[in-house]
């Protein structure tokens, strides 16, 4: 049965060009009674097809077309639906150019915003540690004692002027 399944796609290159069959395939077929089977009936569709003949049109079918088209255009339709179907259905082509044209505009500049929101994501700032904010008072009070040290010479020399 595997063989049957990797022989089905072989038939119809059998079907096609016999000679060009491998002996492998034509043994295969010659024994096995479903694979003959199948190949039978790909042989009779295809002499069913090639039998058939296309029926010759109406010479008026293109006339009457016409007409229906343009019975259609020009019958008012009942819903906005039905007006938008009926321009699309059978509107000339050209209308559909503009409303392409601002899908993709529209596409792109969505395209584009989800693109610049991915690839410009902001990282979080990393959390300043306490030891950072322990440095930073530890600093902020070294210089204000500097300062009042400042301050302290400066009014010692202004206390020894005056006396």
């Amino acid at each position: 049965m595997n063989k049957c399944t990797a022989m089905e796609e072989k038939l119809a290159e059998m079907l096609l060009d016999p000679e060009a069959a491998p002996a492998k395939v034509k043994t295969h077929v010659a024994a096995c009674e479903s694979c003959r089977k199948e190949l039978q009936e790909m042989r009779a569709t295809m002499a069913a097809m090639d039998a058939w003949t296309v029926p010759e049109s109406s010479p008026y079918f293109m006339t009457r077309l016409g007409a229906r088209m343009r019975e259609e255009r020009e019958a008012p339709p009942q819903s906005w639906l039905q007006r938008v179907r009926a321009r699309f259905t059978y509107g000339p082509p050209m209308h559909a150019r503009p409303l392409a044209a601002m899908a993709l505009t529209v596409m792109l500049l969505i395209g584009g915003g989800a693109y610049l929101g991915v690839t410009n994501v902001e990282e979080p700032q990393p959390q300043a540690s306490t030891d950072a904010a322990v440095v930073h008072d530890l600093q902020t009070l070294d210089s204000n004692a500097q300062v009042l040290d400042q301050l302290e010479s400066i009014s010692d020399s202004g206390n020894t002027q005056q006396q």
